[in-house]
């Protein structure tokens, strides 16, 4: 016998996935073997799948496990570290879809698209925890069809900060007139999801959320900051309007998280909101409520909004109060309209 156990062969809707070292730990603190979180993958397949369809995804991928030692990279590294991988696996089987998505860098790479329940098994039988998918689909890959609202604690502040702050994000898209999804991201914080009509590149659908974050920061400002240097930011609410930038991606719905407990990003209703705690949801309870409740974000894809009103909001912003452009991540090429790319301090001392 193989030191994590034979190899097995799982069915999933008619698609045989082979998965590896079935027994091989998965998390140092908590008793998840490989073959159980293929096995968590396909409990909430119709979940992910609807989070992941179609849409380019890198894959968080953790070959040993996430124990003690294990580091993140942002490249394939050698064993005993965990990588992104963004091209698809040599070896895939013909069956995984790919999607070509070009970088800000102008190169480019064919993706995993995920089209059935069986690609995301076999994603999990390489060891990936946790799916981060583009906010485009296939058939169109420079028009983004979802708005993506990141609400991150910063030191000091809480989940339950994030909370209060989740429903002042409510009641603007009420008034708005749109339908945003939220979910636990599978840390301290919230995220909220909001279909759009694709018609707007990555730079519309970026401006949408600086103007978002500005008018919940106006609401909010002891709470809320859009301030991208962390040394501005304070004990406050982030809203990380950057991740609506190209190549910039949340974990999906329903993605394991390489934390203590094996939280999962988990769809939530806006009343639930009050009373829970993000490891109120891990591999070992989502399937149960799963069962129980299905998929909370079933209804996402029933209407694209128009973006118009947010960016509306963004320009009348830049004319009236002279707020415009804001940082972009610092592995991007220089933007048009964007203020100097140095840390606030480091200016002031230049």
């Amino acid at each position: 016998m193989a030191k994590y156990g034979d190899p097995i062969e799982i069915d999933v809707a008619g698609v045989p996935v082979r998965v590896s070292n079935p027994d091989r730990p998965m998390f140092a603190d908590v008793d998840v073997s490989k073959r159980e979180l293929v096995e968590y993958y396909i409990s909430v397949g119709p979940g992910i799948l609807r989070a992941l369809r179609n849409r380019p995804t890198t894959l968080e991928r953790w070959p040993d496990g996430v124990h003690p030692g294990v580091e993140l990279t942002q490249r394939t590294g050698p064993a005993k570290e965990a990588f992104f991988q963004k091209r698809i696996p040599k070896g895939a089987p013909d069956w995984v879809p790919t999607a070509r998505i070009t970088f800000p860098s102008g190169r480019f790479a064919d993706e995993v698209c995920p089209d059935k329940v069986a690609v995301i098994a076999w994603a999990a039988n390489l060891a990936t925890i946790t799916f981060h998918p583009w906010p485009v689909r296939q058939d169109d890959v420079d028009h983004p069809d979802e708005l993506r609202i990141d609400l991150d604690p910063q030191p000091g502040t809480s989940f339950k900060d994030a909370v209060r702050i989740a429903g002042l994000a409510h009641e603007l898209l009420d008034e708005l007139g749109f339908r945003g999804f939220p979910k636990t991201s599978g840390g301290r914080g919230l995220h909220i999801y909001l279909r759009v009509e694709p018609r707007w590149d990555f730079i519309d659908m970026r401006h949408a959320a600086i103007a978002f974050g500005r008018e919940l920061e106006r609401r909010a400002p002891d709470m809320v900051t859009t301030n991208w240097w962390k040394e501005e930011r304070g004990e406050k609410i982030f809203v990380d309007y950057n991740q609506n930038a190209r190549d910039r991606t949340i974990a999906s719905a329903y993605s394991v998280r390489p934390r203590p407990g094996a939280p999962v990003s988990a769809p939530i209703e806006w009343s639930e909101l009050p009373d829970i705690a993000p490891l109120d949801f891990t591999v070992k309870t989502m399937p149960e409520r799963f069962a129980r409740l299905g998929d909370l974000h079933h209804e996402i894809d029933d209407v694209a909004y128009d973006l118009a009103p947010l960016l509306e909001m963004y320009e009348r912003d830049e004319r009236d109060r002279g707020l415009g452009e804001m940082p972009y991540p610092p592995d991007y090429p220089k933007m048009a309209g964007e203020p100097l790319r140095v840390q606030p301090s480091r200016k002031a001392s230049q």
